[in-house]
């Protein structure tokens, strides 16, 4: 799990970086979201 917990704040911060506004930002991070519980089941 603790594993999985940092991959999820490396693809967060590699999300924010990539997104040039705060709407795609959101998004980015919804996807991660999405992946991480996807992940968890």
């Amino acid at each position: 799990m603790k594993k999985l917990s940092l991959l999820a704040l490396i693809l967060a911060g590699i999300a924010a970086s990539a997104c040039n506004t705060i709407e795609g930002m959101g998004e980015d991070v919804e996807s991660v979201g999405e992946t991480v519980a996807d992940e968890a089941n």
